[in-house]
């Protein structure tokens, strides 16, 4: 019995030691990888180092961050070679990151050394003078010493390129604290330094210091091809409208206005029952910002459905809604009197839209501004003075979904028949034909 327990202790203690050995090998597979890199300077330039991945083993990615803010993608190549650039002289600490085959984040690897540049080729810097009459207008000035080729500033998505900038005056026309950018180029290289600068007041003549950027006053003979193209097609346009959009046929320029008209061509109630316009400024006039105003006076009737309103210019790629819609006025027939501004975003589009509806009691028998301030922070959509919001569309914390609005924009003036919304009543073809009328777009920033 003895003998049988003493048997018994070993084989349970070969057991114990067989399985850490197991765990302990698995273990080792998993981790079997070892980051390392090498680096040498070019031979022509001693700014400029070569860094060569050395490490060894299996692993899933690798990613470099190279001490001066330059850091590369996550990627799955191993054998890949970075020449940096330096443009000042000190020690950057160098670090390469591995990921394991589990590619968990906190299982990665890293090696980190020391490199270290003798040499100035240029110190990037700038200051900033707040002017104490005008306190939101700061002017920069380009400080950077040493041997680069040009520069850039950046800030509120907005970049200032050209010769004569190393002065230059912004205006930042809300209290707030801003980023600012300055880019200097040598080469191929890059070098962005970033400073705050706080604004203490709101600008209270912040719409008379803006000025007329853009506007077609429809003044000539016919619709400015500079300006527009005519989309064309009865396909529905995502909305089962019934209207063939021509190649101009129903746009005119008479006494300086625009007219847009909406045409029956019979009763089928169908697609292609009816004719009508739609003009886009894609490629043509974009913005990002400003104050967008749009005079006009709209058609009546049940089934007519007339639009002022903006598309991201990055449509073509990124598709809708993640372009970003800004709906600056709509109009159903069957509800008179009643216009509408609404945005569209990938955090809420098509029925789950941000919008308000104003009460108009002469949309249909007056011309009417219908008017968009548009800035980094907010969407304020108002009727005729900027002093009469309607709609207000400004999330409070911004993300790629929800403010795509960062982006430049294009115009579309169009008048639909029937679709989803418009003909949610029916179509009164006794109306036709309907015109929308523009006496002007205008941007201003």
């Amino acid at each position: 019995m003895k003998i049988f327990h003493t048997f018994t202790k070993i084989l349970l203690s070969i057991l114990i030691v067989s399985t850490l050995l197991s765990c302990s090998k698995s273990d080792d597979d998993e981790d079997s990888y070892t980051p390392d890199f090498a680096y040498v300077e070019d031979v022509n330039d001693a700014n400029k180092i070569i860094f060569s991945n050395t490490s060894t083993g299996d692993y899933l990615f690798m990613q470099w961050d190279f001490g001066n803010g330059v850091v590369s993608e996550k990627e799955r190549t191993n054998t890949k070679d970075y020449t940096v650039f330096y443009s000042e002289k000190g020690d950057y600490q160098v670090q390469l990151t591995l990921w394991g085959l589990d590619n968990v984040l906190s299982n990665n690897k890293v090696v980190t050394k020391t490199v270290s540049i003798q040499n100035d080729v240029f110190v990037a810097d700038f200051t900033y003078t707040i002017d104490n009459t005008r306190p939101n207008f700061v002017t920069l000035n380009n400080t950077t010493t040493g041997d680069y080729d040009r520069i850039s500033w950046k800030y509120n998505d907005l970049e200032i390129t050209g010769d004569n900038i190393n002065e230059y005056e912004i205006y930042l026309h809300k209290a707030g604290i801003y980023n600012i950018e300055l880019h200097v180029y040598k080469g191929d290289f890059e070098k962005i330094l970033t400073k705050n600068i706080t604004i203490t007041q709101d600008d209270p003549d912040y719409l008379d210091n803006m000025s007329l950027v853009w506007a077609d006053e429809f003044d000539g003979t016919s619709v400015n091809i500079d300006n527009w193209t005519f989309e064309t097609g009865a396909n529905g346009w995502g909305n089962n409208e019934l209207q063939n959009y021509t190649n101009g046929d129903n746009a005119e320029i008479i006494d300086g206005k625009l007219i847009i008209t909406a045409k029956k061509v019979n009763d089928n109630k169908a697609a292609r029952s009816y004719t009508s316009t739609r003009m886009i400024s894609k490629g043509k006039q974009s913005f990002t910002y400003g104050r967008m105003e749009i005079r006009a006076k709209l058609p009546s009737g049940k089934g007519i459905w007339p639009a002022i309103w903006m598309l991201g210019e990055n449509i073509s790629t990124v598709s809708w809604p993640a372009c970003g819609e800004i709906d600056i006025m709509e109009y159903v027939g069957y509800e008179p009197d009643k216009v509408h501004a609404t945005v569209h975003t990938t955090s809420g589009s098509g029925s789950n839209g941000s919008g308000s509806s104003k009460t108009l009691e002469t949309a249909e028998e007056a011309f009417h501004i219908y008017g968009l301030l548009w800035d980094e922070d907010e969407l304020n959509f108002y009727i005729d003075t900027p002093d009469n919001i309607t709609h207000t569309y400004a999330p409070s914390v911004k993300t790629e979904a929800n403010w795509p609005f960062d982006k430049p924009q294009f115009f579309i003036l169009n008048v639909a028949v029937g679709g989803d919304w418009g003909g949610a009543q029916g179509i009164d073809n006794s109306i036709f034909p309907q015109t929308m009328e523009v006496d002007y777009v205008r941007v201003y920033q």
